[in-house]
């Protein structure tokens, strides 16, 4: 028996939405929601914490909680990379639109790729920190080139933090570049 056009064509789409639904549910953006609320649950739970913490903490010491740091640290990278979506956004739109020259589409183009280079060459030097026993690292390149590295430790010496700066200007070829070495107790 031979299938009429009609039947094919909506066997294939059937086939089709099964095979996007099945992606959907299992895809890791699915994962990043559920991420975002257990994200906003430990904030919440961090916060009652701080508030118990300074009701029973009679001597007046400051006490630091760990999931506090490590959200500062999470909150700091989206913010972050918030930041430079919005300006790749509007680099795009520069892109797309009818009414700029072409160099100034090159230009955004260009600009697009520094982004991109900036973000790729922090992540390595994460990465090559984190590999010196550091529990967490955060490295933010300025505009004006200056690197901000903050690290989670309890304490940082001199030395450590020169071999840090060291670490950053040899991996990210700028020998002169202004680095700032900042500690963020755990």
């Amino acid at each position: 028996m031979l299938l009429k056009k009609q039947t094919v064509w909506l066997l294939t789409m059937l086939s089709l939405v099964v095979v996007l639904s099945v992606y959907y549910i299992t895809s890791p953006e699915s994962r990043l929601n559920e991420f975002a609320t257990t994200e906003e649950e430990n904030t919440d739970n961090a916060t009652t914490n701080d508030a118990e913490e300074a009701a029973s903490d009679n001597k007046g010491e400051s006490t630091v909680n760990t999931t506090d740091s490590e959200a500062v640290f999470e909150q700091m990278r989206l913010d972050l990379m918030e930041q430079r979506d919005k300006m790749k956004e509007e680099l795009v739109t520069i892109q797309g639109s009818k009414d700029k020259t072409a160099e100034e589409k090159n230009e955004a183009t260009e600009q697009i790729k520094e982004l991109q280079e900036i973000t790729d060459n922090e992540k390595i030097m994460e990465s090559l920190i984190k590999a010196e026993n550091y529990e967490d690292v955060l490295v933010q390149t300025a505009e004006d080139g200056t690197v901000k590295v903050t690290v989670k430790a309890e304490e940082l010496s001199a030395e450590a933090a020169n071999e840090i700066v060291q670490l950053v200007r040899k991996n990210m070829d700028a020998p002169n570049a202004n680095v700032a070495v900042k500690i963020d107790p755990k």
